[in-house]
């Protein structure tokens, strides 16, 4: 027995075989050897010789080119590789005395090959015809050839048809937070469109209620009312609007043409509170479809267009199944499935009640927030204010809703909490902790501080101002609780600009930063990366200067003081591992917990800063911060952002919270009210 497997030697061969009758010498091609040849040239993918070897019939009906075409065309949209032909050749008997031989003609195989669908397997036969070819006018020796059909490309093709194709759509993963609450789901939504036939005499007032409740305008409307298909009786469809607002859908179904019909599509349930984070579907568009170098896409997909959606796209998108179908007038007969490949669901570390409850606080103010839990390094809020519906963006947003969006001074569109700002006075806890490490700060050391204002022979007008005078040497924990710049200023100059910019970057800063699944800027020390003048060096102290800080990098970088000298990193999916260090040994364990009580005593204290969080429900530590935008040093009417980073005593959470233009508003304890209110709630 013979077994031939991909690679075969020789594309045909011609031997002698000794006759019973009177040693005559005879020359004789065996059918198997033709078969043999063929399957050779089959797995080298050599069409056109192939259909040198079929028989002069099976040529009559097939031309040359139709016959390499078919397979050329079949192979490259199935993505065939890996061809594999298996067949076993029979044995022959020795023949009996004047018996004559009788040679098989009909050969079984099995085709092994890899496609679009993975592996396809099948067993068919080929039959070899005789073809007499004359050698003189009295002899003849026998060839043999392919009897061919399309049976043997793929045996469902025996009876005729076309190979087709056929998407099989898969599902899109969702989007969870920690406790299992939806952020992004398959749900229900409305498909909202009217019945032409069904408007009444007062059609132009119901058109334009229609429109003010889909975010339309009239003209769109009418536009899509006035296509040729359009008659009465028929279902016009207008924009897909999400299931969750009872009485908004009640308001649609009250006017007389409206017909909503339910579907299912990605439905956002925590809305503008978590749109900046999570992002939103569109319909893909060219570029998209130009970029897509898999060819996993359709012109009808949808596809992640910010926020995790997008982020995630390739985790959450699934894989389509694909179904090859020999497709006849009469039927449709399968060959071969992949099904389809659900999307991942993508679970985060985000309290999505958290999430709006610190988003509502805002009541529309400018600003960003984040919380993590310190330990775990959990992320549990990331949150920019004011912000979008994405539904908009879904299911359609009208050029008008558009451009008040664009054209909002407070930039709605704007993520803030991937965005760096001045921390002002928050960062000081962050100078004290390099200033504790590096050796130019000491609990026990104070500084004779005169007057409001400081300054340094060769700084020209440059000066530090502070709020309120000492009562005596100031130290770290008097520095803290006055928020006192000058304290600030003066140890940063001390610490000098090179220690001072490595003991940053040990906590974060520069390139790399955090190292976060979501993609936010990275902290700066300045403008260039260096801290190279002492003017800069004191501003960068009290948290000025060139100084640039995410909410969520402010609110790690107090982790050490919580965690006796480490810094955890934080993360945002619940798979990953909780309580990893980002950096450890940046303060002393006795450093850690000076700086928490003098933290305490900035809420607690009678002089401190952030008095209004000192509440009964819980006790909150923190520090407040005013950073002043300033265009030069004479300006005075720069606009002011307020800080207040707070935890209360079971050191659960850290939250850093920050609202644009604070000036005339009460400066950081505008901040301070937003805040304690959230920690009032929480632990009430």
């Amino acid at each position: 027995m013979k077994k031939l497997t991909y690679l075969i030697i020789g594309l045909s061969v011609m031997f002698m075989l000794v006759s019973c009758a009177e040693d005559e010498e005879a020359e004789v091609i065996l059918p198997e050897e033709r078969f043999e040849a063929y399957v050779e040239l089959w797995q080298d993918y050599d069409f056109d010789q192939m259909y040198d070897m079929l028989s002069e019939e099976t040529k009559a009906t097939y031309s040359r080119e139709e016959f390499v075409d078919r397979y050329q065309k079949i192979y490259q949209d199935l993505e065939i590789d890996e061809l594999v032909i298996e067949y076993t050749l029979p044995e022959h008997p020795e023949p009996l005395d004047g018996e004559e031989i009788v040679y098989p003609t009909t050969f079984p195989f099995t085709v092994q090959q890899q496609s679009i669908v993975n592996e396809i397997k099948f067993t068919a036969e080929i039959t070899m015809v005789e073809r007499i070819i004359p050698v003189d006018e009295e002899e003849t020796i026998s060839d043999w050839d392919v009897e061919w059909h399309p049976g043997l490309i793929f045996p469902e093709l025996a009876n005729g048809g076309t190979i087709t194709l056929v998407s099989t759509p898969t599902t899109r993963g969702e989007i969870f937070d920690r406790n299992g609450k939806g952020l992004a789901v398959t749900d229900k939504v409305y498909e909202i469109g009217v019945d032409p036939g069904r408007f009444t005499e007062n059609r132009d007032a119901e058109i334009e209620e229609l429109a003010g409740l889909l975010d339309m305008s009239v003209g769109a409307i009418e536009s899509t009312l006035g296509q040729g298909w359009v008659a009465d009786g028929m279902f016009v469809p207008l924009k897909t609007v999400p299931a969750d607002d009872d009485d908004y859908i009640a308001d649609l179904m009250a006017i007389p043409p409206v017909i909503a019909q339910s579907q299912t599509g990605r439905s956002y349930p925590y809305g503008e509170s978590l749109a900046h984070l999570i992002g939103y579907v569109g319909q893909i568009n060219e570029e998209e479809l130009e970029n897509d170098e898999d060819g996993v896409y359709s012109q009808t997909d949808l596809i992640g267009k910010r926020g995790i959606e997008q982020l995630f796209e390739a985790r959450l998108r699934g894989e389509a199944g694909i179904r090859i179908i020999v497709e006849s007038e009469t039927s449709k007969i399968g060959i071969a499935e992949k099904p389809p490949v659900p999307g991942e669901d993508i679970h985060l570390t985000i309290d999505a009640e958290l999430q709006e409850m610190i988003f509502q606080a805002y009541d529309g103010d400018a600003g960003t927030a984040a919380a993590i839990d310190p330990h775990s390094g959990e992320t549990l809020a990331l949150v920019s204010s004011p912000s979008f519906d994405p539904h908009d963006f879904t299911y359609g947003i009208s050029q008008a809703k558009y451009n008040d969006l664009v054209e909002n001074p407070d930039q709605p569109i704007l993520n803030r909490f991937a965005s760096t700002y001045s921390p002002g006075s928050a960062f000081k806890p962050i100078t004290a902790m390099v200033g504790l490490k590096d050796g130019a700060i000491t609990q026990e050391d104070r500084i004779e501080i005169n007057g409001l204002t400081w300054s340094r022979d060769g700084w020209g007008n440059y000066q530090v101002r502070r709020v309120s005078e000492s009562d005596g040497p100031v130290d770290l924990k008097d520095a803290l609780i006055r928020s006192d710049n000058i304290y600030f200023a003066q140890k940063a100059v001390e610490i000098g600009g090179d220690q001072f910019t490595s003991g940053l970057e040990a906590l974060g800063f520069g390139q790399g930063g955090l190292d976060f699944a979501y993609p936010i800027y990275s902290s700066q020390v300045s403008n260039s990366g260096e801290i190279d003048r002492e003017t800069l060096l004191a501003d960068s102290g009290y948290g000025q200067g060139e100084i640039l800080i995410t909410a969520l990098h402010l609110a790690t970088a107090y982790t050490p003081i919580l965690n006796d000298g480490t810094m955890v990193q934080p993360i945002l999916e619940t798979n990953q591992e909780l309580g990893q260090s980002f950096a450890d040994d940046l303060i002393s364990a006795n450093d850690a917990a000076y700086l928490r009580d003098a933290l305490r005593q900035v809420v607690a204290g009678p002089r401190g800063t952030a008095r209004k969080a000192n509440i009964d429900a819980i006790a909150l530590s923190g520090k407040t911060g005013t950073a002043e935008l300033k265009q030069s040093i004479d300006d005075e009417h720069a606009q002011e952002n307020g800080w207040f980073v707070a935890y209360p005593d079971s050191h659960d959470i850290i939250i850093a919270m920050m609202v644009e233009n604070i000036e005339g508003r009460g400066g950081s304890g505008y901040v301070v009210e937003k805040l304690t209110s959230i920690y009032q709630d929480l632990y009430q």
